[in-house]
């Protein structure tokens, strides 16, 4: 596999079982992402774009079809081993930051690294070194309810980076945030991307895939390419 490629799909199949039937929610979906791309992955409600996510983060595997991250074929890992590749690999930013609301701004950034097994000394100097990357330097030790909507995110964004994952992924990142917030929200991502993180994002709004050097277009589990120039002119590709 090209070492640049970060994963590929190929002929992607979701199925559900819904009152004695199937739901074909994914249909043929082919899709490859290489190490740096910043993905902005465009839908409507029901379009099928968060179960394709969580696929591509390994919260869910296909019916069918081939999913080739980091050179492992994903349907032939082991539960085991998919969480070890989660943990390791991909880092998640949802709408509602999903804070632990008993524990401090810090406390809830070294988390993964709990998991992950790390010593205490290290896990606060990371928890410490990445909340300052997001402009919490003065927060660390605030509870979720002591701060902004805004603040609360680049806490969540902070938690998904700190154990260093190669792809960062982000459904609907801004749904919860005022306008002027959500584009501080966008302008972080951004500042990511350009320090070679790989970013996806999930939402459904227009203006925020924009933002992405490129768009995937998802409606009834159907995917098709475009870019920001094919959006600003208000064309879907």
């Amino acid at each position: 596999m090209n070492e640049e490629i970060f994963f590929r799909m190929t002929d992607i199949d979701k199925d559900y079982p819904l009152a004695g039937e199937s739901v074909h929610v994914l249909k043929k979906v082919s899709l490859t992402v290489e190490r740096g791309d910043y993905l902005s992955i465009l839908g409507p409600s029901g379009s099928g774009k968060t179960t394709l996510m969580n696929i591509i983060g390994c919260l869910d595997t296909p019916t069918a079809g081939e999913y080739i991250l980091q050179g492992s074929e994903v349907g032939d890992l082991t539960e085991r081993e998919l969480a070890e590749l989660r943990n390791r690999e991909i880092g998640f930013v949802f709408q509602n930051s999903q804070l632990l609301p008993r524990l401090t701004a810090r406390k809830n950034v070294e988390l993964p690294l709990i998991y992950a097994g790390i010593r205490p000394k290290e896990r606060r100097a990371r928890a410490e070194a990445m909340l300052e990357r997001v402009g919490l330097r003065d927060r660390m030790e605030h509870l979720p309810n002591q701060l902004s909507g805004g603040q609360q995110q680049r806490v969540a964004i902070a938690r998904a980076l700190v154990g260093n994952p190669a792809i960062l992924l982000a459904d609907e990142p801004t749904g919860a945030l005022d306008q002027k917030t959500g584009a501080q929200i966008m302008g972080l991502f951004q500042a990511l991307n350009e320090e070679h993180r790989t970013v996806i994002m999930i939402t459904h709004d227009l203006n925020i895939a924009s933002h992405a050097r490129r768009v995937v277009h998802i409606i009834d589990g159907v995917i098709s390419e475009g870019d920001t120039r094919s959006l600003e002119k208000g064309g879907v590709s």
